[in-house]
């Protein structure tokens, strides 16, 4: 019950900090929330408690020497797809704040980026890695001022 509201809780946590970046990127509440370390402590915090829940002896046998289908059985574990979920949604948000940081210091449009790191998170990171060289050659990479007027 608890790796339930751990789950939902890391879900709903998340969201606000995709919101400023995203909706509000240049605002300076932004910058000061996203410049800090500190939201991911309680992120990690659940998901050290989780990764604790999903060990036992199999479960460690299995992941000394995991195949596909071992790794889909263990999965198939609440508290096992609870971490691994969890592993997304940290790792997806500190992806997306570099992305973030990458707009902020060098004026790259970020805003489709972000949207889609936090939904898919490797295509995110892929759109970011396509728009900084093609925004450099259309628009100029590292004028502030026309990223911004790009949202």
């Amino acid at each position: 019950m608890f790796i339930e509201y751990l789950y939902n809780a890391a879900n709903l946590f998340v969201l606000p900090f995709w919101l400023l970046m995203v909706l509000l990127p240049n605002w300076g509440f932004t910058r000061k929330v996203m410049g800090s370390a500190w939201p991911f402590v309680p992120l990690a915090l659940a998901y050290i408690y989780c990764f604790a829940s999903s060990l036992d002896p199999a479960s460690l046998k299995s992941f000394a020497n995991p195949t596909l289908s071992t790794l889909a059985g263990l999965f198939a574990q609440e508290p096992v797809m609870a971490t691994g979920w969890i592993h997304f949604v940290v790792m997806d948000l500190f992806v997306g704040r570099w992305i973030y940081w990458q707009g902020q210091e060098k004026g790259i449009f970020t805003r489709h980026s972000l949207a889609l790191c936090l939904f898919a998170g490797p295509i995110g990171l892929l759109s970011h890695l396509i728009t900084q060289p093609l925004q450099e050659r259309v628009f100029g990479l590292g004028d502030k001022a026309g990223s911004e007027a790009l949202g």
